[in-house]
Order: structure tokens, then C-alpha cells, then sequence
């Protein structure tokens, strides 16, 4: 049983007080998770475009970016989601060759009957059912069974030699092509240092898919902001 003499003094009651605070601050400080902030736009703009048939495109695979040039000015930056080592995206000049903004994919999408929606390879659909290519919006196609189109835009290699761009900039980026326009893809380039230092990296990537039933329906080119794919 504590006796008077055991009880602690006032100053001793403020000391123990101060301690615990400062253990509190401690703590909370050292566990608060680091803020993340969010581009508020996925695309660096210099201006707009004038002329679209003065406008050339080029792609650095090492840091995943695009560069959109009216002449020698720049006019967009953004960043790309590569292929994968096993389907890379091819490196050299080309040309966009068409555009479709209701793209899909030809090998790769979903097996339906009825309400079944399952996610497959077109060579590998089971009999009975019918097949809708998996989602491409805002397809602009350069290449080899490659084009630029919207999707998440991962940081590592992830595509099938695809270039995606984020879903909130990919309309601006078809409507500043024409068929014709010029593409450049090396695996780096000079403006790396420069334009492209401080070009916004998207981080929703990891976002869950929506539902294979909303990717195969016509949702994903209607309400894009609220369909992920």
C-alpha cells in the first residue's frame, strides 16, 4: 500500500507528464507514413499545337517517356508503360499507321456466354463461347502489332510492346497525331536530363481491374474515369 511519502511531487507529476508527451510526438512522428503527392495532371504542357502535320514523337524506353514536339518545340510530355522483356517495344523510326478510338485488342480479351466473362487468350476460347478483345482506347498504331493506347502505366516493363499512357491524357495525346506523323523510339535520349526530369509518374497502376464483364462492355470508352483496365 503506497504511503503519503510514496505519492509524487507535483514537479515529478509535470516531469512523468512531459516525458510521456514527448514519447507520444516521438512516436506519432517516427510511424506517420510519408505523404504521397498526386500530379495534378500526368502530363507536362508547353503550349498547344498549331499545326498537327509539323509534329513529331519521340519515345525514350529507359525512362519510360514520351516526347511530343511541334518542329523543334516541345509541346507534351508524359510518361509510358514499356513492353516486357519477352514482347519489348520495337526501337527504331516508324510512322502511325491508323487511329481508333474504340480499340480492341484482336489476341487478347474475354470468352462470353450469357453472363460468363472470362478473361483469356483469343487461340485458347473454349467452344460456345463468343470473344470481345480486351479494351485499347485511344488506339494509335505505329508498328508490329504495337500502338499508343490508355491503360495503367506501370513503372516497370508490362505490356506486350505496347506504349500506355495514362487514361486522363490519352484522348489529348491521339488528337495531337495524324496518320503520318513521325515516331522516333531509342532506348534513351538527350532530352531524359532535361524535359523529361521531372515528368509526372502516375501511381495508380496497381489499382484493381474492374470487373471483366465492365472491361468487355462499352463502359470502358463511355466512363473511362470510373473503369479501370
Amino acid at each position: 500500500m503506497r504511503t503519503h511519502q510514496d505519492a509524487p511531487s507535483p514537479a515529478g507529476l509535470v516531469f512523468r507528464f512531459c516525458l510521456i508527451a514527448a514519447c507520444v510526438i516521438t512516436v506519432g512522428c517516427a510511424t506517420k507514413p510519408a505523404s504521397k503527392e498526386v500530379p495534378t495532371s500526368m502530363a507536362l504542357r508547353f503550349g498547344t499545337i498549331e499545326n498537327v502535320n509539323n509534329v513529331k514523337i519521340r519515345v525514350s524506353l529507359n525512362h519510360r517517356a514520351v516526347y511530343v514536339y511541334e518542329g523543334d518545340q516541345p509541346r507534351f510530355v508524359a510518361a509510358v508503360a514499356i513492353g516486357k522483356p519477352s514482347d519489348p517495344t520495337p526501337t527504331g523510326t516508324f510512322k502511325v499507321q491508323h487511329k481508333e478510338i474504340k480499340k480492341r485488342s484482336s489476341s487478347y480479351g474475354f470468352f462470353v456466354k450469357g453472363d460468363e466473362v472470362v478473361p483469356g487468350k483469343r487461340s485458347n476460347m473454349p467452344r460456345g463461347y463468343r470473344y470481345i478483345g480486351y479494351p485499347l482506347p485511344y488506339w494509335v498504331y505505329f508498328a508490329h502489332g504495337c500502338g499508343f493506347h490508355a491503360g495503367a502505366v506501370w513503372p516497370e516493363p508490362r505490356t506486350h510492346g505496347c506504349l500506355r499512357l495514362h487514361k486522363s491524357i490519352a484522348d489529348d495525346f491521339y488528337h495531337m497525331v495524324k496518320v503520318g506523323t513521325p515516331i522516333t523510339i531509342a532506348n534513351s535520349l538527350p532530352e531524359d536530363s532535361t524535359l523529361g526530369k521531372n515528368v509526372p509518374r502516375p501511381r495508380d497502376y496497381s489499382h484493381p481491374d474492374s470487373s471483366p464483364a465492365v472491361r468487355a462492355s462499352d463502359a470502358v470508352f463511355t466512363d473511362m474515369d470510373n473503369v479501370w483496365f
